[in-house]
C-alpha cells in the first residue's frame, strides 16, 4: 500500500526484487544505483544474510516526478531468495506496490524458478492478494551465459513455465552487463504509479 504525505505532497511507492536464490535481484538493484546520479538516488540500506552473498535487502528511492500534484518517489527492495529466509521474505512484501519476478536462465534454475513463483503467490496470499492484484513484470536473468557452453534455458521454455498463466511482460537481460536492467525498471514503475494513482488518488 502506498505512503501518501499529504503534508509534503509525496507518494512513495515500493517495488519488490523477488526471485530464487542468485538469480540476480541484488545486481539489479545495485547496477541501477550505481548508474544514477546522487540527486537521483537516496541511500542505500544494505543487510548482509550471514554465510551468504545475497544481500537481505536494498532501499533506493527514485524521484520520477508528479502525478496528480503528487510527487512520486519509488522504493526498490529485494528479498533474499534462500529458503531459510521465507519469514523475511514475506515481511518485505507487507505493503508492496510493484513486482519484479527475476527469473534465472540457468537450466539447473529451472524448478527453483518455479517454486519461487509460488512462493511469491503463497505469500501474498497471507495480505488477502492474488498475484494478479499487483503490477508484475518477469525478468528472465544471466541470457549473455546463451553465448557460453553453459545449459541455459529457452525464452520460450521460460515463458511456458512462469507467464503461460499470467500474460504479463517480460524482459530477458543481463543484470551483471545492464542489459534490461532499466527496461524492467521502467516498465514496473509505469504500471505502479498508474496503479497506485489509479487506486489511491482517484480518491482524493
Amino acid at each position: 500500500m502506498a505512503l501518501i504525505d499529504l503534508s509534503k505532497k509525496e507518494i512513495h511507492c515500493k517495488i519488490v526484487y523477488y526471485g530464487p536464490g542468485r538469480c540476480g535481484k541484488t545486481t539489479n538493484l545495485i547496477y541501477i544505483y550505481n548508474a544514477m546520479g546522487n540527486a537521483a538516488r537516496g541511500k542505500m540500506l544494505t543487510i548482509e544474510t550471514k554465510g551468504d552473498r545475497t544481500l537481505f535487502f536494498d532501499l533506493l528511492p527514485l524521484n520520477i516526478g508528479k502525478v496528480g500534484g503528487f510527487d512520486i518517489r519509488i522504493q526498490l527492495y529485494t528479498v533474499p531468495g534462500q529458503a531459510i529466509y521465507e519469514a523475511t521474505r514475506k515481511l518485505v512484501l507487507k505493503g508492496v506496490d510493484g513486482l519484479v519476478f527475476v527469473a534465472d536462465s540457468l537450466k539447473v534454475r529451472r524448478q527453483r524458478n518455479i517454486e519461487s513463483l509460488e512462493d511469491l503467490k503463497r505469500n501474498l496470499m497471507e495480505y488477502n492478494l492474488s498475484i494478479k492484484d499487483v503490477p508484475l513484470v518477469l525478468q528472465y536473468n544471466k541470457r549473455d551465459l546463451v553465448q557460453t557452453s553453459i545449459p541455459i534455458l529457452t525464452i520460450e521454455e521460460l515463458e511456458s513455465d512462469l507467464n503461460r498463466e499470467l500474460g504479463v511482460k517480460s524482459f530477458p537481460a543481463s543484470a551483471t552487463k545492464g542489459q534490461g536492467v532499466f527496461d524492467t525498471l521502467k516498465e514496473i514503475s509505469k504500471q505502479t504509479v498508474k496503479h497506485v494513482a489509479r487506486k489511491y488518488l482517484a480518491k482524493k
